[in-house]
């Protein structure tokens, strides 16, 4: 009998690519969201009866970032990972027997724009600006719970790259049409990790029953924006990549309805509390990740 684990907003890219390993292992996976036939967001007895005896709990739960900053998308953003956090953490207290580990998502957006330094989970700088104070309350409603007997880690989730879906797509679609070049000013690093590190880094942290808090979940070898494009060109054999200024990036993120924050901010972010209890990267670097991404 494999393990009872519980995804929580488990209808997405990462979500879908977990279910997917989980069953592979012989696991029992159920998904709570707002989209049927899984359990539902409004059915509190079903939530709490889904975790009761579960293993493991992971929480996804959030409206995409990838919109517009006006006032009603940034309400949405907000309640959708700090009201879907509390309402696990609310089921979990009323669990008889709750999951030994309950694994949430957080961003490395959290740090600030860094070009001169590394942001570790120590030493990094916490960073000023709406998705900052985003990443904040949601951090603060995830460890507001004490549970006793659940252990809890916040993954601060640099941008997955996978085959098949997330941000990958996008990102091929301007390298085949001759736009690959360098976006905005190109020095901007780009922190990023492997779909697969992702779901090897929450196996980890099962068998590491002594780890808490809060874990960079980010690739050892961050890239500039620059680096990024040209090993995407090299390897998808296209000479030619046109770059995109900040300009017109500001207007074709209005066109597409989206913010160019996505893509301007230097996230520079080190694993290093993962690394330093021994976790050891599939895909530690650029050429790995996207020699197996494109491949499938």
């Amino acid at each position: 009998m494999g393990k009872k684990v519980v995804i929580a907003g488990g209808t997405g890219f990462i979500g879908q690519y977990l279910q997917k390993k989980f069953l592979e292992m012989g696991d029992a996976v159920t998904i709570i969201s707002r989209q049927s036939p899984h359990v539902s967001w409004d059915d509190q007895e079903g939530v709490v009866q889904s975790l009761e005896g579960a293993e493991l709990l992971i929480n996804l739960a959030g409206k995409s970032v990838d919109c517009r900053y006006n006032d009603k998308n940034k309400a949405e953003i907000f309640q959708s990972r700090t009201e879907t956090t509390k309402a696990l953490g609310d089921a979990l207290l009323q669990c008889k027997n709750p999951p030994s580990l309950w694994i949430n998502s957080s961003t490395a957006t959290i740090y600030r724009h860094a070009e001169d330094r590394p942001m570790t989970e120590d030493g990094g700088d916490i960073g000023i600006g709406f998705s900052v104070e985003v990443a904040k309350e949601w951090e603060k409603a995830f460890f507001s719970y004490r549970l006793p007997a659940t252990r809890q880690a916040a993954l601060r989730m640099a941008i997955v790259l996978g085959p098949g879906g997330g941000v990958m797509t996008p990102y091929r679609n301007l390298v085949r049409f001759g736009l690959g070049g360098v976006q905005g000013p190109g020095n901007q690093r780009f922190s990023w990790v492997h779909i697969e590190d992702v779901f090897r880094i929450m196996l980890f942290l099962m068998e590491q029953k002594k780890l808490s808090g809060v874990f960079n979940c980010s690739s050892p070898e961050p890239v500039t924006n620059r680096e990024f494009m040209t090993h995407l060109r090299t390897m998808m054999n296209k000479k030619i990549g046109l770059p995109t200024p900040k300009w017109m990036l500001e207007a074709g993120a209005m066109f597409i309805k989206t913010e160019t924050e996505l893509v301007l901010k230097s996230r520079w972010v080190i694993p290093e509390r993962l690394e330093t209890a021994g976790y050891e990267f599939k895909y530690d670097t650029l050429e790995k990740a996207l020699g197996h991404i494109l491949s499938n």
